[in-house]
C-alpha cells in the first residue's frame, strides 16, 4: 500500500478515536463547589453546565453579588476540569500533534 494510502487509513482512524473521544466526553460531570460548599456547579465535558445548586443558607438578599461571585468561580472551576480532561484525552489521540480546529 502506498504511504498516502496509509497515511489516509491513519487519518481516517484518528478521526474516528476523536468522534469517540468526543462523545465519550460528552457524557462525564465535573463537579465543583465554591463558598465551603454554599454553590455546586456539575459542567459535561462537552463545556455545557449540567446543574448549579445554591445552598437555601446562601441565598441572604443583602450578599447577593457574593452568591454571584461564588456561581462564577464554581462554574469556572469546573469548566476548566472538564475542559483539562478533553484537552489531555484528544492528546493520547493524536499524540499531542497540534490539529487546527481542535481545543
Amino acid at each position: 500500500m502506498s504511504s498516502i494510502g496509509k497515511l489516509m487509513k491513519q487519518a481516517a482512524r484518528i478521526q474516528r478515536q476523536m468522534e469517540q473521544a468526543q462523545t465519550d466526553l460528552a457524557t462525564k460531570t465535573f463537579e465543583a463547589t465554591s463558598g465551603g460548599g454554599a454553590v455546586t456547579v456539575v459542567a459535561r465535558g462537552d463545556g455545557t453546565l449540567a446543574t448549579v445548586k445554591i445552598d437555601p443558607q446562601a441565598l441572604n438578599p443583602a450578599d447577593g453579588q457574593l452568591l454571584e461571585d461564588m456561581i462564577l468561580a464554581a462554574a469556572n472551576s469546573a469548566l476548566v476540569q472538564a475542559k483539562e480532561i478533553s484537552s489531555t484525552e484528544m492528546d493520547k489521540i493524536t499524540g499531542g500533534l497540534s490539529i487546527p480546529g481542535l481545543s
